[in-house]
This record gives C-alpha cells, structure tokens and sequence, in this order.
C-alpha cells in the first residue's frame, strides 16, 4: 500500500448549453456541450469559469458517457488557468439508446482525473497536480458540479 491523501483544492459549479448533437460515430454517439461560465471557489482557489470551453461527450454503447473537457479557469485576481480532464459518467445500460432519442438521464454522476496549466507564478504550484473530480450533472437545467481533490 502506499500512503496518500486528497486534499480539497476547490469546487465549481458550471453551466452547460444543450448539446451539439454530431450523432452516432464509430467511438458512440457524439455529443459536445458547450459551456457558458460558472463559478470556482474553494480553500486554494476561487474564480469563474469562463464561456470558452466544454465537453466532448461520447456516449458508448454500453450506456458509459466518456468525458473530454476543456476549459479555462480565470481567478479573482485575474490569472488565467487552463483546465483540462479526461472521466465518466454512468447513464445506465440502456443511455445509449435513451441519449440517441435526446432523453439524458435526469441527473448522473461523473469521476474525472482534472489537470491544470497556467504560466502566472502564483498559481504554478496547480502545474504539479494530478486531481481526482467527484461530481454530478443534471442535464436538463444545464448544471455540472464538481468537488476538486489533490492527490498527495
């Protein structure tokens, strides 16, 4: 075993357009939302999102939606923080079928493993983080959150 920790870094709360619906590809259906802001606020940052990112979505036949998201973090104090991050989210096993009819589920759980860039030295120490993300989103209001976590 070796030892580790998770330290909370921050939360956000996102807000999501309805999606680009690209349709059934090789990979699974081909969804991408756009995002149109949020919020970041936590013990180590606080800050918008900002309205220039979102998350390619694959939604795979077995009814597991594969996250690809990509976004841009600026802080109360003006750094700017790209922020980027590969997870799921379980839409059961007939969400394929559902998401292909435009019927996401009501509400469901996503885990990312969130990484970050940014060039502003006050920040730098965000280069060094491998995270884990626990969140949910509930697709028909337009809500995505996440509680962020360092791994240490």
């Amino acid at each position: 075993m070796f030892d580790y920790s998770l330290d909370h870094v921050f939360s956000m709360h996102i807000t999501i357009d309805p999606p680009q619906a690209i349709g059934p590809a090789p990979e699974g259906l081909r969804l991408i939302f756009p995002v149109s802001g949020g919020q970041v606020e936590g013990p180590r940052l606080r800050g918008r999102i900002l309205p220039c990112g979102g998350d390619w979505l694959t939604v795979r036949r077995d009814g597991v939606g594969v996250l690809d998201v990509r976004g841009t973090i600026e802080t109360d104090d003006g750094a700017l923080i790209y922020m980027f991050y590969m997870g799921i989210g379980d839409l059961d096993e007939d969400g394929y079928d559902k998401a292909l009819r435009g019927a996401m589920p009501a509400v469901f759980q996503l885990r990312t493993t969130p990484r970050f860039q940014t060039g502003h030295p006050g920040y730098a120490w965000l280069n060094r983080l491998q995270c884990v993300g626990i969140g949910q989103v509930v697709p028909a209001e337009g809500k995505v959150s996440y509680d962020i976590y360092a791994l240490g």
